[in-house]
């Protein structure tokens, strides 16, 4: 759990882990050099519960850098995030672990809901399957809802990038294994307006920057992945 001066959701999201059916888990909250009280907030809450683990970093350094942290100090067989404004439904864990356990499937994700400043709630439902190039086109895999097994990948890391670390992390999973699979079930709410309201360009900018420079796509095919990835945003966004 990467987490920047998050103090009015971050006991709710930490919550949320603890109220987990499954009880063998361990959560890694790496602060991101908070200036508000979100380290007391964790120290409180970490000093009842040990398998809460609190690690600050020394600069800020994203989220990304956050996350590999704490993927560096995991001691579990499966990784999983949820970022310090989100939340987890409480048979999250118990499920799709069970479904991976079951179907052998190294790296899963489910559906999950969005839920604004206004409290309106909006389930999203992607589809069942994940490849690298359907990812390519649109990344349809909530962070919050991603569960890779480090048996079959070994630990694997987020790049260093500002944004799109995420799909980026996906990508380097999907060239290793053939497809992702959902288990078909809302088990995460994604919340937005609680952060840093996310300007469009500078978004566009860091997807073309992930397809060109990052993934190194050609110039041609980065504009058709794009152009792909717009038109499926604006879909998503209608429904």
């Amino acid at each position: 759990m990467p987490a920047y001066n998050s103090s009015a959701t971050i006991q709710e999201s930490i919550n949320s882990v603890r109220e987990q059916t499954f009880s063998q888990w361990e959560l890694i909250v790496v602060d991101d050099c908070s200036n508000d009280d979100t380290i007391n907030i964790v120290t409180e809450i970490s000093d009842q519960d040990e398998r809460i683990k609190l690690i600050k970093l020394r600069k800020n350094s994203g989220a990304g850098t956050a996350r590999n942290r704490a993927i560096e100090e995991s001691k579990g067989r499966y990784i999983a995030f949820l970022d310090s404004d989100d939340l987890w439904r409480p048979e999250k864990l118990e499920k799709q672990i069970g479904f991976m356990h079951q179907s052998g499937t190294p790296f899963t994700y489910t559906r999950y809901e969005v839920l604004n400043s206004h409290g309106n709630r909006k389930e999203l439902f992607p589809p069942h399957q994940a490849t690298y190039q359907s990812i390519l086109r649109t990344n349809y895999i909530g962070c919050l809802t991603a569960v890779y097994d480090t048996v079959y990948f070994g630990k694997v890391f987020m790049p260093t990038l500002r944004k799109r670390q995420d799909m980026a992390l996906w990508l380097s999973l999907l060239k290793k294994s053939d497809r992702a699979l959902l288990v078909d079930e809302c088990l995460a709410t994604y919340r937005v307006d609680t952060g840093m309201t996310q300007n469009k360009f500078k978004a566009a900018q860091a997807q073309y920057y992930l397809y060109r420079q990052h993934l190194k796509i050609p110039f041609l095919k980065s504009c058709f992945y794009m152009t792909t990835y717009t038109i499926n945003g604006i879909l998503k966004h209608r429904k």
